[in-house]
């Protein structure tokens, strides 16, 4: 595998599972010294064990991503480490099963919290930093959801065309200095994403069967490597990844 990040760091939010789980361990196996943070310190220190056990480098910083305090923490930590950030991957988030009128309405507020407010203020926060070396990547995980909306994910999936909305208007802001910002939308990927958003067999597992074998975390993370490690002049912007059976959304 080619070690094409080495000298780089880069901060993986969501890291404790999933997308953001594997995604930190592709960079660091391509030589990227990697910043963690999610809310599970136990389960950061087991990625922190297992990137260290195939020579890779990183710490880990457990908080709310939704929370600003954190994220200025967790940039400071990132420059002190290593004195620069060139990659930033906004992936923590979370689901919620229904659409505008069957979703849970309690959930609303703190659904946009996490998963637009903290992201877009991680965005801006690492654009400023990146912007005084005139480089860097951030790459946002939006959704197919996002890009199609879903009656049985309509209101998660409003969070994800928000996210990649502030993606694209960060882009315009700063692409002409040097910096990139990506939004990824996958389909379908396997993890325990689906039940804390509340999907359940009835609400979801039977509809997509059709689609047949869905994406592994690791196939979302392969991209995202793919992404970040094109030539400085080349921008992949924005990228739907779906399994091969999925049609809708």
């Amino acid at each position: 595998m080619a070690q094409n990040l080495i000298g780089k760091t880069a901060i993986i939010t969501g890291a404790s599972a999933g997308i953001g789980w594997a995604t930190a361990r592709e960079l660091a196996r391509r030589g990227a010294s990697v910043v963690l943070t999610a809310r599970r310190e136990k389960r950061l220190a087991e990625l922190s064990q297992a990137i260290s056990a195939e020579g890779g480098k990183s710490m880990a910083l457990a908080g709310d991503a939704g929370s600003q305090a954190h994220i200025d923490q967790l940039l400071a930590k990132a420059l002190e480490w290593t004195g620069r950030l060139d990659i930033v991957i906004v992936n923590a988030g979370r689901g919620l099963a229904g659409g505008a009128l069957n979703s849970d309405q309690s959930q609303w507020e703190a659904l946009y919290k996490l998963n637009v407010l903290g992201a877009a203020y991680l965005m801006r926060e690492a654009a400023k930093i990146m912007l005084e070396r005139k480089t860097g990547d951030i790459v946002a995980l939006g959704s197919v959801s996002g890009h199609n909306i879903s009656p049985f994910s309509g209101f998660y999936g409003s969070t994800k065309w928000a996210i990649a909305a502030v993606a694209e208007a960060l882009r315009r802001e700063v692409c002409s200095q040097g910096v990139r910002v990506t939004t990824i939308k996958p389909g379908i990927v396997e993890s325990e994403f689906q039940a804390v958003a509340g999907y359940t067999y009835e609400n979801f597992n039977k509809s997509i069967a059709r689609f047949g074998k869905v994406l592994s975390a690791d196939d979302v993370a392969q991209s995202i490597s793919f992404i970040i490690s094109q030539p400085q002049h080349v921008h992949i912007n924005e990228l739907v990844l779906r399994p091969t059976g999925q049609d809708y959304p």
